[in-house]
């Protein structure tokens, strides 16, 4: 009696094994016919094929913005720009490759601070772009860049400010993270994008550009920058002009731009040759025996001024 209803149950646990897979097979069977109908019909339908990629592509993209900590959008933030993936190790680019404005600007740079024109033509080329993600002139940047540093990677303050934008490393080095840690300071690039988050912050925090400036050389607090914003500004006049296709010799003096609205208009500067000896505010270091025929901020002595306030501005 046992053995039978044993029997019994093996048998019908066997049926139901057999019924759910036939299941299976035909519903599977179903489901792919289902896939490759819906495959065809979007094959003959370019508009719905090219809808979906676009959602694919942004799903994709937004996942790996939250999985990387950073916004999509935060180009800046990013060490890897996916428009320029092929040039995101280079430290060097053909002049001819850019824009007739970007290649004027970087012969008339190349030759004012006599230095190569195919890394000075990589950074024009970033300044453009990581200017335009980051709503910042790319002439202010690099104005910054002469007047900081002459387009030196490798310059360094006496209080710690280094590489191309004078970043102070020790003050920001969450900002190089993303890029490896804080010795990629000394590289142009990521040291160029982490110098224009600095800047953007300043300037957000001023509430406007020449008192950006000012908090940028670390001058917030004092009642004089010691010519900083102006010679940047008037720098950046220079290669506004340059970039418009207007000549500009490459020994044209340094100027100092008037403040407030004057600042927005060439005609206001007024050109003057600053003694080499003078002291200046700017953050970048001195360079003994350097041959550049311009005027340049980097040889005049610093103060400790941007590491105090900068490390102030931390501790609050």
């Amino acid at each position: 009696m046992v053995t039978s209803s044993q029997n019994a149950v093996t048998v019908f646990a066997k049926d139901v094994g057999h019924g759910l897979l036939e299941v299976s097979h035909n519903m599977l069977a179903l489901v792919g016919l289902l896939v490759i109908a819906i495959a065809m019909f979007a094959a003959g339908r370019a508009d719905l094929r090219l809808s979906m990629e676009r959602e694919v592509l942004g799903w994709l993209q937004e996942r790996h913005g939250r999985r990387a900590g950073v916004a999509v959008a935060d180009y800046v933030a990013m060490p890897d720009d996916p428009e320029h993936l092929s040039l995101a190790r280079a430290l060097a680019v053909d002049p001819a490759q850019l824009t007739r404005q970007q290649a004027a600007v970087t012969t008339w740079l190349s030759r004012r601070y006599r230095v190569a024109p195919e890394p000075v033509a990589r950074i024009v080329q970033e300044a453009w772009h990581v200017g335009q993600k980051a709503g910042v002139e790319p002439t202010l940047i690099l104005a910054i860049t002469a007047i900081e540093s002459s387009f030196n990677p490798f310059a360094q303050s006496p209080v710690g400010a280094q590489g191309l934008m004078q970043v102070m490393t020790r003050v920001h080095n969450d900002k190089y993270q993303a890029f490896g840690g804080r010795l990629a300071a000394f590289d142009p690039v990521t040291n160029l994008r982490v110098g224009v988050q600095v800047l953007r912050e300043c300037i957000a925090r001023a509430g406007g550009l020449e008192a950006g400036l000012r908090y940028y050389v670390g001058a917030a607090n004092l009642d004089d920058d010691g010519g900083y914003a102006a010679k940047v500004l008037g720098e950046q006049q220079y290669l506004e002009r340059v970039a418009a296709g207007q000549s500009v010799p490459v020994t044209a003096p340094m100027i100092i731009v008037a403040s407030g609205a004057a600042a927005a208009s060439a005609p206001a500067a007024v050109p003057v040759s600053l003694p080499t000896a003078a002291p200046s505010a700017s953050s970048s270091q001195e360079t003994p025996g350097s041959s550049h025929s311009a005027p340049k901020a980097n040889e005049a002595s610093e103060t400790p001024t941007r590491e105090q306030i900068a490390l102030a501005d931390v501790a609050r």
